[in-house]
């Protein structure tokens, strides 16, 4: 969020003097004239706290601070005052006023109280971060690693957690891409800043530009106020891009640049801003695939991809199925208000053996399935959905080979059916050329 300060007065001496002062002490400062030249900056950008004389020609500091109250709630207002209308500054707080400040100014007086603002304004949203992190709790925890290769995982989010440096995080649809990047800043050093999430195949192509580097107020049409954008906004804490593969060529030419120069050009503004953030990046596609497609930028690659981790896919983590399994069901039992039921031996062989091509979060759907199915204290086999009910009878588990071709065909015809028949798509995702591809299938006997 931002520290920056408001002074509004109409004596240009007062207002120069104070700006001065802020300045030097090290706050981001502005001046301004009139209450109404108050409200084209704020609506332009946000201010952290507004200092304004009561007394001033036209839209007096009461009418501001009804308007600052109404539109910008989040910045807090300190009225300056003469002794003699004193009673004017206490209706000010009585209206939403934090403080005020009595002429003449105290230069410590004014450090002291706009320091305890920013205090206040840090410590509220410190509050409403940790509100934030109760709520999502149980999502990072989510991060089962009993299985050895997310023990791989989670030793490298422990590593990489202190560093600046960007990480990829790559990894099939529903394998936890979040959880990590969550888990990343957790760890941070600087995991009382913001931690903000940017799915970019969900944002409309017109509007990435303005989401990730902001706009200045009236930088095109609708643009009715500045926005800050999400790596200024990030202000020393984590920025996450999930589907990074989907960035428009235009944009990754920008995000080069702010990665090489830590400085974003707001569309509109006439100069950069510097910025502080660590970027966190996310794909569900090989990002070196897409570079040699000629859809990524190598360049920008490079300075993605500091480090890289692999999330693997459910089907690879069968260990991890059983941890993962329960704390889905007490989840899901609190939603629904019952006892969580239990699961049996053969229900957890069918989760195990599953290869689960929408991962964890098919799981947590099934599981959510089951409980709301389940009418006694054990889930049986019924309550879950056709593909896992058992329709047809497992392989002898005696039969080794029997067991293994027989999980390799309903694997592949899993992964054939996530790829809507895409022989191509299903050789890549399986990591096997197209021709053994075609060898397994002509050998298990699939069309």
């Amino acid at each position: 969020m931002s520290d920056r300060i408001l002074v509004v007065d109409d004596e240009a001496v007062l207002r120069s003097n104070l700006v001065r002062f802020l300045d030097r002490t090290g706050h981001e400062v502005e001046g301004v004239a009139s209450a109404e030249e108050a409200l084209q900056r704020l609506d332009a950008t946000d201010f952290a706290v507004v200092i304004t004389d009561l007394k001033m020609p036209g839209m007096g500091g009461e009418a501001l601070l009804r308007r600052v109250t109404a539109e910008h709630p989040e910045t807090l207002v300190l009225v300056i005052t003469a002794f003699a209308s004193l009673e004017s500054a206490i209706e000010a707080l009585r209206h939403g006023a934090q403080d005020y400040l009595l002429k003449p100014l105290s230069l410590d007086e004014v450090t002291r109280k706009v320091d305890r603002l920013l205090d206040v304004r840090e410590l509220e949203h410190r509050v409403a971060r940790l509100r934030r992190e109760v709520h999502q709790r149980f999502d990072t925890e989510g991060m089962v690693a009993d299985s050895p290769s997310m023990q791989r995982v989670l030793e490298l989010v422990r590593k990489a957690a202190g560093s600046r440096s960007s990480v990829l995080v790559e990894g099939e649809s529903g394998t936890g891409k979040e959880l990590v990047a969550r888990a990343l800043h957790d760890q941070s050093p600087w995991a009382d800043r913001d931690f903000i999430a940017v799915n970019l195949a969900a944002q409309p192509r017109d509007l990435v530009d303005a989401t990730l580097f902001g706009h200045e107020k009236g930088a095109f049409t609708g643009a009715a106020r500045g926005r800050d954008g999400v790596f200024r906004a990030a202000r020393g804490g984590t920025v996450f891009l999930d589907e990074i593969s989907e960035m428009p060529p235009e944009v990754q030419v920008k995000l080069l640049r702010v990665l090489e120069n830590r400085e974003v050009l707001p569309l509109g503004a006439d100069r950069p801003v510097p910025v502080d953030f660590r970027l966190v990046a996310a794909t569900n596609k090989p990002l070196r695939a897409e570079v040699d497609a000629g859809r990524f930028r190598e360049d920008l690659f490079f300075r993605v991809e500091i480090l890289k981790v692999e999330l693997p896919p459910l089907r690879e983590r069968p260990d991890d199925i059983p941890a993962l399994a329960r704390r889905f069901l007490a989840r899901h039992a609190e939603k629904q208000r019952r006892n969580p039921p239990r699961i049996g031996h053969k229900v957890m062989r069918r989760l195990q053996t599953y290869a689960w091509p929408g991962n964890v979060r098919e799981l947590s759907n099934v599981i959510e399935r089951a409980v709301l199915l389940c009418d006694g204290e054990w889930i049986e086999t019924d309550d879950l959905p056709s593909d896992l009910s058992g329709t047809q009878p497992p392989p002898d588990v005696l039969d080794l080979k029997a067991a293994m071709a027989e999980f390799e065909r309903r694997h592949i015809e899993r992964v054939l059916a996530h790829c809507d028949g895409d022989k191509n798509l299903t050789a890549e995702r399986l990591g096997v050329h197209l021709a053994t591809l075609y060898r397994h299938m002509e050998r298990l006997g699939l069309g």
